[in-house]
C-alpha cells in the first residue's frame, strides 16, 4: 500500500460526519423511547423495542459483513444513513398527521436496526484504510470520545428538545443530521481493498465468502480469543448496567436524581478515558492497553457492587472507573483488528465478532432478572467485576492473544480453501 498522505483532512472529514450521524441517531432515539414510555407507560413495550434494536444487528450482522466486503464501502455508508434519513422523514410525517402507533416505532426501530449493521463495519472497515497503522489506537479512543460525549450530551438535550419541539421536529433534526453526514462523505475518496487475484477470477458464491470469512477467524487462535472473551463480557456487563436503576431505587433508596449521577458519571468516565487514549495513544503493545482497562472494569464494577447501601459516592466512583477504562479495553482491540485482519475480510470479522457477542446480552439479561430478585442486585455487579479480573489474568498467560498483533494472517491461507 503506498504512503497515507493528507489522511487527517481525509479521516476528520469522515469522522464528522459520522459524528453528525450519531448525534441525529441518538436524538432520535432518545426521543422514540420517550414517546412510547409517555404512551404506553409499559416495561414490556420498552424491552421489546430494545429486542427489535438489537435482533437484525445480531440475526444479520454476518451476513451484512459479505455485501460490505463485497461491496463499495463508501456507497454502504451513504445508503445506510440515507436509510436512517427515510425512516426519519415517514416517523416525521405520521407524527404531523397525528397517525403514529406503536407498531410504527417498532418497524423503524427494526429498519434502522438493520441499516446500522451495514453501516458500522462499513465504517470500522474503512477507517483502517484511512489512518496509518501508528495512528489506529489514537482513533479508537477518539471514536469512544465520540460516543461518550453523545452518552452526556444526548439524553439531557433530547429531553430540552422535546419541551420546546414537537415529535415530529425532533425527526426532521434526524434527518438534517443524517443528510449532512452523506453529504460529507461524498466529498471524500474512501479507499476500497483490493481483492486478491485468486478470488476476483473465481467469483465465489455469497456463502462461499461468508465460510471464507467464518473459516479465517476460527482457524486463527488469538481471533477465536477475542470472540469469546467479547461475548462472555457482554454476557455478564451489559445486563449489569440495565439494572441501575434497579441498584438506585432497591440498594440505595434512590431516585431519578441520583440515577442521573450514575449515568453521568459513566459518560464522563468514557470523555476521560477516550482523550487519555486519544493523547497517550498507548502501550506501544496494545494488548498491553487493553489489559490494564479490563483491570480497570473489574475495579469499577466490583466497587459498584460493594457499596454500602448508606455510602452512595463509592459506588459513583466505582462508574466513573469503569467509564475511564472502558476506552483503555476496547479501543486498542478495535486498532488491533483493523491492524492484523486483511482488509477485504474486515467487514465479516467486525460483525461476527459484533454479532457473536451481542447475542450473548439478551440471554444475559434473562438469567440477570430473576438472579437480582433472588440474590440481590448487586451480586451481578461482583459477577461482572469477577468476570472481568478473570479474563485480564487469561489474556495475561495467553500467548495467543497475546502475540495477535505480531502476525497477520494471510487470506489465501482460508479463502482458498473455502472456495475450492
Amino acid at each position: 500500500m503506498e504512503p497515507m498522505r493528507g489522511w487527517q483532512r481525509r479521516f476528520f472529514t469522515f469522522w464528522t460526519a459520522q459524528a453528525f450521524s450519531l448525534f441525529g441517531s441518538q436524538l432520535a432515539q432518545f426521543a422514540l423511547v420517550w414517546w412510547l414510555t409517555e404512551r404506553t407507560g409499559s416495561a414490556t413495550v420498552l424491552a421489546t423495542a430494545t429486542l427489535v434494536a438489537m435482533l437484525p444487528g445480531i440475526v444479520l450482522g454476518p451476513l451484512a459483513g459479505v455485501f460490505v466486503d463485497r461491496w463499495n464501502r463508501q456507497w454502504v455508508i451513504v445508503v445506510a444513513d440515507a436509510v436512517g434519513a427515510i425512516v426519519a422523514a415517514v416517523l416525521a410525517l405520521l407524527f404531523a398527521l397525528g397517525m403514529i402507533e406503536v407498531w410504527h416505532i417498532f418497524v423503524a426501530m427494526g429498519v434502522r436496526s438493520l441499516a446500522g449493521a451495514f453501516h458500522f463495519p462499513a465504517v470500522q472497515s474503512s477507517t483502517s484504510l484511512m489512518v496509518p497503522e501508528d495512528q489506529l489506537q489514537r482513533v479508537a479512543g477518539l471514536n469512544q470520545l465520540l460516543q461518550g460525549i453523545m452518552q452526556i450530551a444526548s439524553p439531557p438535550l433530547g429531553a430540552l428538545l422535546i419541551t420546546f419541539l414537537p415529535f415530529e421536529g425532533i425527526m426532521g433534526i434526524d434527518v438534517v443530521t443524517a443528510l449532512i453526514a452523506v453529504g460529507l462523505v461524498f466529498t471524500i475518496a474512501i479507499p476500497q481493498p483490493a481483492r486478491t487475484a485468486t478470488a476476483a477470477a473465481a467469483t465465489p458464491s455469497f456463502w462461499h465468502e461468508l465460510l471464507a470469512g467464518l473459516r479465517y477467524l476460527w482457524q486463527w487462535p488469538g481471533l477465536r480469543w477475542v470472540l469469546l472473551i467479547s461475548a462472555l463480557l457482554n454476557f455478564v456487563l451489559t445486563p449489569a448496567f440495565s439494572l441501575l436503576p434497579i441498584l438506585v431505587t432497591q440498594h440505595f433508596g434512590g431516585d431519578a436524581l441520583q440515577l442521573a449521577w450514575l449515568n453521568t458519571g459513566l459518560g464522563v468516565g468514557v470523555v476521560a478515558g477516550s482523550a487519555l487514549l486519544s493523547v497517550w495513544g498507548g502501550f506501544k503493545r496494545r494488548i498491553h492497553t487493553s489489559l490494564v482497562g479490563l483491570a480497570g472494569l473489574s475495579l469499577g464494577a466490583l466497587l459498584i457492587g460493594v457499596a454500602p447501601a448508606h455510602l452512595f459516592w463509592v459506588a459513583l466512583a466505582g462508574i466513573v472507573i469503569f467509564g475511564l477504562t472502558n476506552p483503555l479495553a476496547n479501543g486498542p482491540f478495535f486498532a488491533i483488528l483493523q491492524t492484523v485482519v486483511a482488509p477485504e475480510l474486515q467487514g465479516r470479522i467486525f460483525t461476527v465478532i459484533g454479532s457473536f457477542a451481542a447475542g450473548m446480552a439478551p440471554l444475559g439479561l434473562l438469567i440477570a432478572g430473576p438472579v437480582a430478585d433472588r440474590l440481590g442486585v448487586q451480586l451481578w455487579y461482583i459477577v461482572g467485576g469477577v468476570a472481568c479480573l478473570l479474563m485480564a489474568g487469561l489474556m495475561a498467560v495467553t500467548p495467543a492473544i497475546l502475540q495477535l498483533e505480531d502476525r497477520r494472517a494471510d487470506p489465501l491461507e482460508t479463502t482458498a480453501s473455502a472456495i475450492d
